[in-house]
Parts: C-alpha cells; structure tokens; sequence
C-alpha cells in the first residue's frame, strides 16, 4: 500500500490535491461561501506542507495552527475543520495512509450570547434604503435591497440562504405567505411570511422585476446576472448602516428576530424550526438574554405576594 502511494503522488503539487477536494465539493453541491473560505484556508496551511502530501504527518498541521494563535478561537477552529474535512477526503481517496487530525485536539470556542439589534436601529437602517410609504418610483436596485434585508430580519434567516433564495422558493397564496429555505448541509425549511408592508414591498418587487423563475436577489440592476453574493450583500448593508448612524453587524438581523420571538413569548421550539437550528440547545441561547416575557412574569409573582403581605407596590 505504501508503494501505491508514493507512485501514484510523487511529486504532485498540494495544490492539485487541494484543488481536486474542491471539486468534489462543488460537485456535493457544498454552498460556495464554505467553498471559498475552504480554498482560502487550505492555502495558507499548503505552505506548511514540504514534500508529497502522501508523506505528511501531524508536524506541518501543528506548526500551522501555532502559527494562528493570535487569531480568534472561532478563526483557528474554522481552519482546523477546513484542514480536517481535506485530510478526511485525502485517505478516502487513497492519498494518505491515515488521517494525522486524529492526533491533533480539537479548537474550543467559549460561547457567547448573541447581540440582538434593537428594532429601532434596525427600522432606521432600513428606512435609510427606502421607506414602506414611499409611491415613487424606487431604483430597482434600492428596492432590491430594501427586500433582501427586510427578509433577513423578518425570517431569522442566514444572509447565505437569503442570497440563495429562487423565485419557485416563495409560495404567495394571500394570507398564507410561505418562502422555503436552503439552509446548512441541505436542509430544507418553510417559514412563514408576515407582515403586510413587508409582503407589499415583495410583491411590488416581483411586479417591477418580472421575475417567475431563477434567483429573487440578483447581482445586476438589469436583472441579468447570477444571485447577489454574500459579501456583495454584506458591504451593502455597511453602507446602509453607515448612512443610518448605525453600527449593526448583518448576522444581528437573525439574532434581533430571534429575541423578539422569545420575548414576545413564542416557544423554543418554534423558535427552533424557524432559524433551522439542529437542536433546541442552540436556541436556547437566546432565552439567556433579557427576556421581557419571564421579567412581567417574576415582577407579577412578586408583587401578588408584596400585595398578601400589605406591602406598597
């Protein structure tokens, strides 16, 4: 087996390997952001690699990863994984001997609770892109983007899935709005629409793209290009914070719908289904931060009880 090795990959560059579990990949139909900052990542860790990649060992993996350690935990751990899910590929295709990651621990990244934007701040960036009441004729670009992020924050979602978004993925039946998502590792979820100045601006979008097929956010005013990718997305709403005053990271738009659902007293699970989380414990999290729900509920208990007493209130 050795000897098949070393014939079969003498002398071939990583980035060939690197390269080839790529394709693969895209062939998977793995989303094109994860695919990207795999590329990235494999390269920079490529130079750490001297000699055949069927030869190499735990060393060039741990220099790379002392390497980054000024880095956030979240970072390394992401690198790691890119350098596993390769290493794992390489011995599937007989391109190493065994898998060096085994002998490499794993990133811990303490949690955090998440940041929720106020809605005020949120109104105010999306007001600044164009306003709900407005009955001139919007640049189709504005509104473009006024949807897109007004689906980001009413739907919980992901800003890749909202990217990813096609026009057969919506289902307007009035008074019964659904969009389906594509979220991570193919899974699939329907979400409800509502929300009737949102669901006006949508249509109203549909009616002056014409859109009936293909991707609903669209990288040409012209409407001819491919879907609007994610950093195209994410720069835009920079620029919108910018021009609002605001400093709101795209992701709080997720996190903002979130604690506004828990608050106003919807279940975990329905919370859950909703952001396409894999478990409960995810979601849980948003549970930890001021829920005004739970405080009415405590400052109610504790005031019946001042009240038995003959306590002021």
């Amino acid at each position: 087996m050795e000897i098949e090795f070393e014939d079969r990959f003498t002398g071939v560059p990583m980035k060939v390997h690197i390269d080839e579990f790529l394709t693969d990949l895209a062939n998977a139909n793995r989303p094109p952001n994860t695919i990207r900052a795999y590329r990235s990542d494999l390269t920079g860790f490529a130079e750490y690699v001297d000699g055949d990649l069927a030869r190499m060992g735990v060393a060039p993996i741990r220099a790379f990863l002392s390497g980054i350690t000024d880095q956030s935990p979240a970072t390394r751990k992401r690198k790691r994984a890119a350098i596993s899910a390769f290493c794992r590929w390489a011995v599937r295709h007989d391109r190493l001997p065994a898998n060096p990651m085994e002998k490499v621990d794993t990133i811990t990244v303490p949690k955090r609770l998440p940041r929720p934007a106020a809605a005020a701040d949120v109104a105010r960036v999306l007001d600044s892109i164009c306003s709900l009441r407005s009955r001139k004729n919007i640049a189709i670009d504005v509104l473009r983007d006024r949807v897109l992020f007004e689906t980001l924050y009413m739907c919980g979602a992901r800003a890749e899935e909202v990217c990813g978004i096609n026009v057969e993925d919506l289902d307007l039946v009035p008074d019964d709005e659904h969009l389906r998502l594509h979220g991570k590792g193919g899974s699939v979820r329907t979400v409800l629409l509502d929300g009737r100045g949102y669901l006006f601006l949508l249509k109203r979008y549909l009616a002056r793209t014409g859109y009936t097929s293909g991707p609903l956010f669209r990288a040409s005013i012209n409407g001819t290009g491919g879907p609007l990718s994610y950093s195209a997305a994410h720069h835009r709403w920079q620029k919108y914070c910018r021009a609002a005053g605001v400093d709101i990271e795209i992701h709080q738009l997720r996190h903002a719908h979130a604690t506004e659902l828990i608050n106003s007293g919807v279940s975990i699970e329905v919370v859950r289904r909703r952001l396409g989380h894999a478990s409960t414990e995810t979601t849980q999290i948003y549970a930890l931060l001021a829920d005004r729900v739970a405080d009415a509920e405590i400052r109610r208990r504790r005031r019946a009880i001042e009240g038995r007493l003959g306590l002021p209130t």
